[in-house]
């Protein structure tokens, strides 16, 4: 398949921001990256949607409604390396989604590392869910989330799965981070290619949100947790992103584990794809995921 002239503008963009750069720091500097964040979205459309702020445990929740609501839930679990975000393409996402699915979204601002740790922003995830149970079916319940985003999703399933608790109808991840350990000797060869990230900091960043320095955890690492009774899942991947190689680990374990999953691999894409503005096959791909929400 060809690539659009957006693709390449979008990576040179990418370039010209230092991400890449930005990414391979040890420690990483999280204050410059935090500088990206969005807590408080403004504009005529969320001033319009923005039906109401919360705030569950540590975590701060905007809900965004269309005129007419499904009757549905989204819980958005945003990414940013567990020290970052949300970001304005994050909110740009969920501006889309509101428009066409007519479902709610509870936008997630859970707490960050260093200052908070993988138990204290699980148990928040935790509560974030136990609190929209209180209102909605689990089966009208779906959850998305890119980068560490996919993380915390995937943990949390896995916690309600031993729990024996109600799961979701279904779980869409967008690059999801499956192992904090980053020791996969595959991506040795795709951070080469990688225009985003880099193990350095990434691993930087990881270490600052793990316990004990235990990158092996389930709640950080969710390749090392059991993978039965997922609900419906659907991944989207890239071929030119550091987490991809763990994320095809995974794969198999769901697969083994007779999970119903679709996986969307992006070529020569980069980490969170489906959610960077401007790009043509982003469009794409972010079209495809509200067409499964909307299933």
């Amino acid at each position: 398949m060809k690539l659009s002239l957006t693709y390449y503008i979008t990576l040179f963009v990418i370039k010209l921001k230092g991400l890449k750069k930005a990414f391979s720091q040890d420690p990483i500097d999280y204050k410059k990256i935090r500088k990206e964040d969005v807590h408080q979205v403004k504009g005529s459309f969320f001033k319009k949607h923005q039906t109401r702020t919360f705030t569950i445990l540590n975590t701060s929740i905007t809900e965004i409604t269309s005129d007419k609501t499904s009757g549905k839930l989204v819980l958005f679990i945003h990414g940013g390396a567990f020290i970052s975000g949300p970001a304005k393409h994050h909110w740009d996402t969920i501006r889309t989604i509101v428009k066409q699915t007519n479902h709610t979204i509870w936008m997630c601002d859970y707490p960050k590392a260093p200052e908070n740790t993988i138990s204290l922003i699980s148990q928040n995830i935790d509560e974030v869910y136990n609190t929209a149970l209180k209102t909605y079916n689990a089966n009208q319940i779906s959850c998305i989330g890119d980068s560490v985003g996919g993380t915390l999703i995937t943990a949390l399933v896995q916690r309600l799965v031993q729990k024996e608790m109600e799961l979701p109808s279904k779980i869409i991840l967008v690059s999801p981070v499956m192992d904090a350990t980053l020791s996969n000797p595959e991506i040795e060869k795709v951070d080469l290619l990688d225009p985003m990230l880099s193990k350095k900091g990434v691993l930087s960043a990881k270490q600052m949100c793990a316990e004990n320095n235990d990158l092996e955890n389930s709640m950080i690492s969710p390749l090392y947790g059991n993978f039965e009774h997922f609900p419906h899942t659907i991944l989207y991947v890239a071929t030119h992103d550091i987490t991809y190689p763990d994320q095809k680990l995974a794969i198999e374990k769901l697969i083994k584990a007779n999970v119903s999953i679709d996986v969307i691999e992006g070529k020569k894409m980069p980490h969170i794809w489906p959610f960077l503005p401007v790009m043509k096959e982003a469009g794409q791909a972010l079209n495809e995921i509200i067409n499964r929400l909307n299933e």
